[in-house]
């Protein structure tokens, strides 16, 4: 029954009870794509069932990792997935104070979007809180969540992932100059494009997309027909034996 409800497994050389990084990584991406799914179709279109049903299936999700992180339906998932990789143990202890925060945000969606069908920028808030949490944790590995475990807990938080705990902060801000130049040039020309693709405007459907044959990569329906006819001239062999039809046939000609 103890093991039922461990929060965390016990590995030999690690001081704390410690969690698989990359089944967590995994885990976020499998809630994070649904999550943008729904948020961005009750942005766009209004529609906010799908949002709802989220809702339940991550409260859900967040109460078994609170109960035990082996259970829980996106772990479970997550962890076939990268089964094969080499573990990454990090500290359970911050992981289960961030997954708390996940769960209490998705109580107030619970009380407010899914019971009482509540629709105002507050959910909105909560939403995009959400999606930012998931976003770093499996684009970058680092858990927003954990950083808050040191501000209400006396023991510091251990055995984080890339080593961030233990490793001293580095000097400067990690970006060489040349680097801050290609990114302002990159800046720059997003800027220029997106000028330009204002300026031609958008695309009015089906009607206003250029064909090949705008473009200039197919032939006009003149130039194709004096093609057809010279690709569709019976070689002398096959008058001579009498396949003329056949060989018209054979080479898409009437």
């Amino acid at each position: 029954m103890n093991n039922l409800f461990q929060f965390g497994e016990t590995v030999a050389g690690y001081p704390v009870r410690v969690v698989n990084e990359r089944t967590v990584r995994a885990a976020a991406g499998l809630l994070f794509f649904p999550a943008v799914v729904s948020f961005m179709n009750a942005l766009l279109t209004a529609n906010y069932q799908p949002t709802r049903l989220f809702v339940i299936v991550f409260l859900i999700d967040m109460t078994l990792r609170m109960l035990n992180p082996r259970f829980a339906p996106s772990m479970i998932v997550g962890g076939w997935i990268v089964r094969k990789q080499t573990p990454d143990w990090v500290g359970a202890p911050q992981k289960r104070f961030a997954w708390g925060l996940g769960l209490l945000l998705g109580a107030a969606m619970l009380y407010l979007m899914v019971l009482n069908r509540f629709m105002g920028p507050v959910n909105m808030l909560v939403c995009a809180s959400c999606l930012t949490l998931m976003f770093f944790e499996t684009a970058f590995g680092i858990c927003l969540g954990c950083k808050l475990y040191n501000v209400f807990n006396r023991e510091k938080a251990q055995l984080c992932p890339g080593g961030v705990c233990e490793m001293p902060a580095p000097k400067g801000w990690g970006v060489s100059l040349p680097q801050v130049a290609v990114l302002a040039l990159f800046v720059g020309t997003l800027t220029v494009a997106k000028a330009w693709v204002d300026e031609t405007g958008p695309l009015g459907g089906f009607d206003d997309m250029a064909t090949l044959e705008d473009m200039g990569l197919k032939p006009t329906s003149g130039e194709a027909s004096a093609a057809d006819a010279e690709r569709c001239q019976v070689p002398a062999f096959a008058k001579a034996i009498g396949h003329e039809e056949t060989w018209k046939q054979h080479n898409g000609c009437s």
